[in-house]
């Protein structure tokens, strides 16, 4: 079975954004690149040469991989979620006890997570705790650095 990569629609069409810049914009400048430094002789000692090469195995690369998770995208739908539960696709805020600050995070799928603008994957030690639970419920969640307890303020 091929794995599947949960997203919402919005983190399918920045893949899809991201990919066609890579296709249309970053490979031909690689291979114009590559072209240029060949023209300097010697690849041996081409620096310009092998970082190119090294540019173009890492976009190849992340080629296959976005097209891998576009092709096996599974498009998050909480349309039959209570509104008042905590799901992918959500933001959820929380406060830790006995007398944290207030977080706020969207849980998404692994393929958009990007903790630093509050977008945490469903994989994640938050988001696993936190996923089906209820407005206004307690939950321990377990850290790397130990338990936490955290009431759920708000969900949308």
């Amino acid at each position: 079975m091929e794995k599947t990569y949960p997203m919402t629609l919005e983190g399918k069409d920045k893949l899809e954004k991201e990919l066609e810049h890579l296709i249309m914009v970053k490979r031909p400048e690689i291979v114009e690149r590559i072209k240029i430094a060949r023209s300097f002789g010697d690849l041996s000692e081409n620096s310009e040469y092998e970082s190119a090469k090294d540019e173009q195995a890492f976009v190849e690369g992340r080629i296959t991989t976005i097209e891998n998770m576009i092709r096996f995208a599974q498009i998050i739908d909480n349309g039959n979620v209570a509104k008042d539960e905590v799901a992918l696709g959500r933001t959820v805020s929380f406060i830790e006890l006995p007398d944290g600050e207030e977080e706020e995070y969207i849980i998404v799928g692994s393929a958009e997570a990007d903790p630093f603008s509050g977008k945490i994957s469903n994989d994640s030690p938050i988001a696993r705790a936190l996923l089906g639970k209820k407005l206004g419920d307690e939950v321990v969640i377990s850290t790397p650095g130990g338990n936490m307890t955290v009431k759920i303020q708000k969900i949308s």
